[in-house]
């Protein structure tokens, strides 16, 4: 296998360790959790995302593990303003905080809380389970775009996660890109339901939720291949990705680094296992093989 010479990584505005980052919604609600990605391996963190007001998500049962990935609706659970003082002891440390909202304008304030305090913001416009946020304002290009300039007031890098539950994907990171996004984030969650059939109804108590892990990773892989090629701005691969060689392929698409979020769910130490397959002193630069699959 391919192995890359550890060299520091720039992506999106973000200088980050190495080219693993702690995708949102997985260990990214306390300081704690964030540190200890960190502290094992991950070369940026990003945080559960925050939005305008506090939210207790959706009824249970809000996760349900399958034999190829996980099936969740937690419904954006999150404390909105009160995480400030959570960020308070991460001060310094490559942590993109993940943000929501229901327009440009909530956008903007919830970015505001945060200016001094994160490293770049992620903007979830992706989700697919959340009524008013998320997926349901990321299908459109105008409202993306709008969104990701009000973001972009702050000075800050700003990363804009993408859903693939749309015909085009291509034309919503146009979009973010003409807003001023730093990079590309994809892709998010891909909507899925599973039924119980001895309890005769949804396994999720939101009945409809996104599905993520190795089953969408080819998914991925074909949106990081199409953006690569639509758009000039880096893209942050994020789906399904699990080994050095998930890595590699992602990179291969165009992808600059990549996101791992329910890999962790099998092995807590997934970043460092990764590094050390990934990385060698001998290895080749990351700009060798970033969009090569594209001949």
């Amino acid at each position: 296998m391919i192995t890359l010479s550890p060299e520091p990584v720039m992506m999106g505005g973000v200088s980050a360790r190495n080219h693993l980052v702690l995708a949102a919604g997985v260990l990214g609600t306390c300081a704690s959790s964030l540190s200890r990605m960190l502290r094992s391996g991950a070369g940026a963190v990003v945080t559960k995302s925050i939005g305008p007001e506090p939210r207790f998500g959706h009824p249970g049962p809000c996760l349900v593990v399958l034999e190829d990935g996980l099936m969740n609706a937690m419904g954006l659970p999150n404390p909105s303003k009160q995480f400030q003082d959570e960020l308070s002891a991460l001060s310094g440390e490559p942590v993109i905080v993940s943000i929501f909202g229901g327009n440009p304008e909530q956008f903007h304030e919830v970015a505001g809380w945060f200016a001094d305090k994160a490293q770049a913001f992620e903007l979830n416009v992706s989700c697919p389970h959340a009524s008013g946020f998320g997926a349901q304002i990321g299908t459109n290009p105008d409202i993306v775009k709008a969104c990701t300039e009000a973001v972009k007031e702050w000075k800050k890098p700003a990363w804009v996660k993408l859903t693939p539950n749309v015909t085009d994907i291509t034309s919503i990171g146009k979009a973010a890109e003409e807003g001023g996004a730093d990079a590309i984030v994809a892709i998010n969650t891909v909507r899925a339901m599973r039924i119980s059939t001895g309890m005769r109804r949804p396994v999720l108590g939101n009945k409809y939720g996104g599905l993520s892990g190795k089953a969408i990773f080819p998914i991925a892989v074909r949106c990081v291949y199409e953006l690569y090629e639509a758009c000039s701005i880096p893209i942050i691969g994020c789906g399904g990705v699990s080994c050095a060689e998930d890595v590699i392929e992602m990179m291969m698409a165009g992808a600059q680094g990549v996101e791992i979020g329910s890999a962790i769910v099998r092995d807590p130490d997934i970043f460092s296992h990764i590094c050390k397959d990934l990385y060698a002193p001998d290895g080749i630069s990351p700009r060798e093989i970033v969009g090569c699959a594209h001949g």
